[in-house]
């Protein structure tokens, strides 16, 4: 058993580690720049309290043990944003709304999917918690995207989803009859939709590139119904900057069943699932309010068992007797620099990519 993990838990090693520090550091110093501040919750909570927060059935995923302590039953977080939540729910209730958070950190889940079987994963994201208007989602996208790009990130694309769309148009159907519309649509099965009520027909062609489904979107028959909501992702697209392709299925809600009016995935090209989700959403107080909220997450995993985060070795070999003035300059400058601590040391042996000469760094 020696140097085996457990199913869905892997080691990541030198430059990779690095490269996953670094894509974390830029995303938080983005939303930094944007006025979210970080916190830290703990990697356990008491089950029950972490049960109550997480939506859509999340307390099914996380792991859950007797704490020796307080033999009360603990959990390990599956997500982190219903830990932000409870944070600006309890300790920061007292704080001017809206508040602007961001995190980074381990998750750990009891069970892998098809598409994502790692049970360990870094979360990154942030939360604007006090309004969920367009205004806030415009920002909430808007820093999304600069972050990704600022950790160096090309070929990102948006496909935005309405997810309490149909709760909002079939008021008036039997709860039955509501469950295998939503099965039809989620399949897209036109035949299925077209024997419950063709009205809906539109919802499934409403879907694909970002304009051309937005406009069949306002010219069915439930146009005049979602007029705010449309003028809403008009204008949350336009502040969508140039390059980022963007798409539309309204009626897509796997994955978002705790989203409110509006709900997004971020991908990127060259990897085969997103790389981050948001949308609006409510957190719920201790005395039962909610109070709305909208966010992302990001998932650095994904974008680094692509191969898609930059991976930078650029070290310096300093060798004995070499000017450590010297190499604390070329270290300000942004090098790398490993020094020999044997005569005989070698730039190969320290994987280094150049050595320092007293005319200054050369290729090794």
């Amino acid at each position: 058993m020696t140097g085996l993990l457990p199913e869905g838990f892997h080691d990541r090693l030198p430059p990779f580690a690095d490269a996953a520090a670094r894509l974390e550091r830029r995303v938080l110093d983005t939303a930094f720049a944007h006025g979210y501040e970080q916190v830290d919750p703990p990697l356990v909570e008491f089950e029950a309290a972490l049960r109550r927060r997480l939506k859509a059935g999340g307390a099914r995923d996380s792991v859950r043990f007797v704490d020796p302590a307080s033999q009360a039953t603990l959990a390990v977080r599956p997500d982190i944003t219903a830990q932000v939540g409870r944070i600006a729910a309890t300790r920061m209730a007292h704080h001017p709304r809206p508040v602007r958070l961001s995190y980074a950190g381990p998750v750990i889940r009891l069970r892998g999917g098809q598409l994502r079987p790692e049970r360990a994963a870094r979360q990154i994201g942030c939360e604007l918690i006090g309004r969920d208007s367009v205004a806030a989602a415009r920002e909430v996208v808007g820093v999304a995207i600069e972050a990704l790009q600022a950790a160096g990130l090309e070929g990102l694309s948006i496909d935005f989803t309405l997810p309490d769309l149909l709760g909002e148009l079939t008021g008036d159907l039997a709860p039955d009859t509501l469950a295998r519309l939503r099965e039809a649509l989620d399949g897209k099965d036109a035949a299925g939709v077209a024997a419950i009520d063709r009205a809906f027909l539109p919802l499934i062609e409403a879907a694909g590139p970002f304009d051309a489904a937005l406009a069949r979107l306002r010219d069915s028959a439930h146009g005049p119904a979602l007029a705010s909501r449309i003028d809403g992702l008009a204008e949350i697209a336009a502040s969508v900057p140039a390059g980022v392709a963007l798409t539309l299925d309204p009626t897509e809600r796997h994955g978002f069943e705790y989203q409110s009016w509006l709900g997004f995935s971020l991908f990127q090209t060259g990897v085969p699932v997103e790389v981050g989700r948001g949308g609006s959403y409510t957190i719920v107080h201790d005395d039962e309010a909610e109070e709305p909220a909208i966010g992302f997450s990001l998932y650095a995993d994904a974008i680094l068992d692509a191969g898609l985060a930059p991976v930078e070795r650029r070290r310096l070999f300093v060798p004995v007797g070499a000017d450590p003035a010297a190499a604390a300059e070329l270290r300000e400058q942004g090098w790398v620099t490993v020094a020999a601590l044997e005569a005989d040391d070698t730039p190969e042996a320290q994987l280094c990519t150049h050595i320092l000469t007293p005319e200054g760094p050369k290729p090794a």
